[in-house]
């Protein structure tokens, strides 16, 4: 069937792996933490082992993408579908260590089980994603897929914030399992066949030679740079500077609903003025929302769940544009089918990166500030962190996108007709 007039069921069957992809996402930077410490691990020790985990992975994306490249015929679903079940039995292991490993055994338990659990996860969403860039014939199609995938991604997450305690992790380990097993059926069973794939030999090579990829790539990274400093300061924004530590969960509600809410309107917002002007106009609404978050203090919760709605809005179009700008550069060199997996595997490197050089950034700047959580004195400080630096990423990230061409088909809506 024509990929450029998917059904909406078809985009349901293939946009529904997204959702349990992200419901596990939180919960293992969040949940993992607080239940190993609590069944006796030092802390420090944790970090260690998960952070050597990450590691691990972050080094096996590309490996991956690359292996994904070089095979002869189109594989992704058959990839996938033997990825789930180890990341399903990887997820439930993490959440229920045995209770008579202690000491070493549980520190082994969690390494071993969270290296298996990250290759599994990464090898399912690699593939996933690589498919996705193979459905699709027009930048509408292309971002109507990205956006119903993200979309999933978006109720995985409201999904997860409800499961962040650790005594709920039968629950959530009950969830994800079976969000996984219906999210396969519907993958194998209803998802229609990609296009033909490209024989281009040298995918390595390829993806070198790809300019409009190399800069995405980087507009990427930054404007990723720019998302996440506040996702990592949200915590102490919300108690050092508004006082208001108990509507965090309300405040995190907010955002990714106005996200989901944001992504179909943006969907139409980029088939009438194009991918990268969407993407321009996503960015500025969320520079204006952080620039206004830089004003606000104790007891300001209205005007910062306002905050959480405005950029959260604009999260729709980070979510919504980026996957189909990639899918577009893919095409337009020539490079759909197996080569994909090489592109995604560096994407995929690249999201993970953008979290640790957040971390890199904003932790060190608020000690250098001489900020120190819990305490006053900091306000100041911490809040130009958290929305000023974002602000000038994303105003950087936006001179960069400009200087790219616009599409041919400046208005996608004459160009293709969208079911």
């Amino acid at each position: 069937m024509p990929t450029a007039g998917l059904s909406a069921f078809a985009l349901v069957c293939y946009g529904a792996l997204r959702m349990p992809l992200a419901l596990l996402e939180l919960p293992l930077f969040v949940v993992l933490p607080a239940l190993y410490g609590s069944a006796g691990l030092a802390l420090s020790l944790v970090g260690g082992v998960l952070f050597g985990a990450r590691c691990v992975d972050a080094a096996a994306d590309p490996l991956i993408g690359l292996w994904l490249a070089r095979q002869r015929r189109f594989v992704h679903r058959r990839w996938i579908l033997a990825a789930l079940p180890v990341l399903a039995a990887g997820f439930w292991a993490l959440l229920h260590p045995p209770s008579a490993a202690v000491g070493a055994n549980l520190a082994l338990w969690l390494g071993l089980w969270s290296i298996a659990t990250y290759i599994a996860y990464s090898l399912a969403s690699i593939a996933y994603q690589a498919w996705g860039t193979d459905l699709g014939e027009n930048a509408a199609s292309r971002t109507r897929v990205t956006a119903w995938r993200e979309g999933f991604g978006l109720a995985g997450v409201l999904v997860a914030t409800a499961f962040l305690d650790p005594t709920q992790r039968d629950a959530l380990g009950i969830i994800f399992v079976s969000a996984t097993i219906v999210a396969g059926l519907l993958l194998m069973r209803a998802t229609p066949a990609p296009m033909t794939p490209s024989e281009a030999p040298g995918h390595w090579a390829r993806v070198r030679s790809n300019p409009a990829f190399l800069r995405l790539l980087v507009i990427f990274v930054t404007n990723g740079v720019a998302a996440a400093i506040p996702a990592t300061l949200l915590l102490f924004f919300v108690r050092d500077v508004l006082h208001a530590e108990e509507v965090t969960p309300v405040f995190l509600a907010t955002y990714f609903l106005a996200g989901a809410l944001g992504m179909p309107i943006w969907v139409v917002i980029a088939r009438h003025i194009g991918l990268r002007l969407a993407w321009l106009a996503g960015m500025g609404l969320s520079v204006a929302g952080f620039a206004w978050a830089l004003g606000l203090s104790s007891g300001d919760i209205w005007a910062f769940g306002a905050v959480c709605f405005v950029t959260g809005f604009a999260l729709g179009a980070d979510l919504a544009v980026p996957g189909a700008l990639l899918a577009q550069v893919i095409a337009d060199h020539g490079d759909r089918g197996p080569a994909s997996g090489a592109y995604v595997g560096l994407w995929n490197l690249a999201t993970k990166a953008t979290l640790a050089i957040a971390a890199g950034v904003a932790l060190p700047l608020l000690e250098l500030s001489g900020y120190q959580p819990g305490q006053a004195g900091g306000e100041i400080a911490l809040s130009l962190v958290y929305a000023a630096v974002p602000c000038g990423l994303k105003l950087l990230a936006c001179a960069m996108l400009g200087l790219i061409p616009p599409e041919p088909q400046v208005v996608l809506a004459r160009q293709t007709h969208v079911a």
